[in-house]
Order: structure tokens, then sequence, then C-alpha cells
């Protein structure tokens, strides 16, 4: 789904990929800026999410979420030529497992991509040992068995009114299944086994206060990562949803900054 408004000027195109148990109408206020910046937008809900189809929460396939990611860029691109917008650059924006499914879509270089934004992603899980062990087993004998996901509301924002908008939004769905699980896990890891070696323009914005995914793990890509290809912050403050917060404003001036940089 296309959301964007004319623009005079017209810089690129981003695609946002949503994070677990959201759905992409919860971006309708980061679309804006980056319209209001130049930049066209296509979001979309993945497989088990939102409007889209499928169980909430699980995953049909390993590779679902990098298919349906792939048929969506593809697709953009298709439009993007049609309206003579070829040259323009095509950017990733993904937040939280959103975020690990752009990664992992570039560290494969399964399509080619311009730049890759990541607000929080989950490149690493908090996970307790009983729930390693579950994950260990589950995938193998009921891998689209649906548990609660544990993430808790009251840590998404410190931002009262976002918390409340979240519980009472009935697209939002607290569910994953242990098929789901191990892929964000495995692939976490595997995304960061291959940061040393990245090769694609990328900005890393993350909580220093996350209570949903792992913060350590974006510290450690960053130290990994050549620095001639990674810009990196850790807001120390804040939680999970930096787009979110309170005083989100450092964090879209910070992005506004890096796209003009690059594509102004």
């Amino acid at each position: 789904m296309n959301i964007t408004r004319a623009l005079k000027t017209l810089r690129g195109h981003i695609v946002l990929v949503h994070g677990l148990g959201e759905h992409m109408g919860r971006y309708a206020h980061v679309i804006q800026h980056l319209n209001d910046w130049g930049f066209a937008v296509r979001a979309y809900d993945q497989y088990g999410h939102g409007t889209a189809s499928g169980k909430r929460g699980c995953l049909p396939s390993t590779d679902r979420l990098l298919d349906d990611l792939a048929l969506v860029i593809d697709d953009t691109r298709k439009q993007m030529a049609a309206q003579d917008h070829a040259n323009l650059p095509l950017i990733l924006l993904g937040h939280s497992m959103g975020g690990l499914v752009a990664a992992r879509f570039v560290s494969l270089n399964i399509r080619p991509i311009d730049a890759l934004v990541l607000s929080s992603p989950a490149l690493g899980a908090k996970l307790k040992a009983i729930d390693k062990l579950l994950l260990a087993v589950l995938p193998k004998i009921a891998p689209n068995l649906t548990v609660a996901n544990g993430l808790d509301a009251n840590k998404i924002s410190h931002d009262p009114k976002v918390m409340k908008a979240y519980l009472a939004d009935p697209l939002v769905h607290n569910k994953v299944s242990p098929r789901l699980g191990k892929w964000i896990m495995d692939n976490g890891a595997a995304t960061l086994q291959t940061a040393s070696t990245w090769s694609v323009p990328t900005l890393l914005m993350y909580a220093g206060q996350d209570k949903l995914v792992d913060a350590a793990a974006s510290r450690r890509f960053t130290g990994l990562a050549p620095k001639s290809m990674l810009q990196s912050t850790c807001y120390e403050n804040l939680y999970h949803e930096i787009f979110n917060e309170v005083n989100s404003s450092p964090v879209f001036e910070e992005l506004k900054s890096w796209l003009e940089v690059r594509f102004g």
C-alpha cells in the first residue's frame, strides 16, 4: 500500500516495515515527516499482522517475511520505473522485528537497496532460559502454536497516550508462534555475524532503556560494522518505540539530517 501525499520535490522512495504485533497504520506520523522531507513512502502489513492474511503471529514458512518484502521491493521498483523514478534511491526503514527483517534482507543481498534505516531492531531478543528451551523444542513439534509474545505495553513509550492507543488498537495483537520466535532469534544472530562486512549505508537508532529487544545487540552491531557504512546513536533514556516517545524530536532530527546528507 502506498501512503504518500503530493510532493513538490521527490528525493527518493522508502519502504517501511513494521514490528511484531503491530501494523503499518501506527506509522502515519513517521510517514508524514518523510513526505514533508521529500520522500514517497510505501508501507505494508506483514503476514499475520494488521489487515494482512494469516493467523496472528504465525509464520507459514521460514522465508515468508523476506519473500514478502522482496515482492514489495520488486513492485515498488516497477512503480518507480513507470513514474520515471528509476534513478531515485530506494531506502528500507524497519522498526523492531521489521528492522530485523530489513537488516536480514540487506545482509543476504536479496535485492539491491540504496540505504537502510533501523529503529530499535530486534537483532537480539530478551530471552529467559525457559524461553530458549521452548524455542529449541516447540518449532519442531508445534510450529504454529500461538502464545502471548510477552511484550509489555507499558514499556513501548513513556507517553501514556501512546500506550493507551496501542492497547485500544483492534489491529494490534500480542501473539507469536514458536516458528516466528525462532526465526527472530536465529536471524538476529545471523545478521550480527555479517556486520563486519556491511556494505549498505545504514542509520541505526536504538533505545538505551529498551525492555522489549536487547539493546546490547545493536551495540555489538555498531562495534562490528565498518564506520564508513554506519551511523549509530543510542538514545539512552528512551523506551523501545523511539518514534513514539515523549521527546522524539532528536530522533526525527537525526533521521532528517542523515537522509538530507545522502539524498538532499
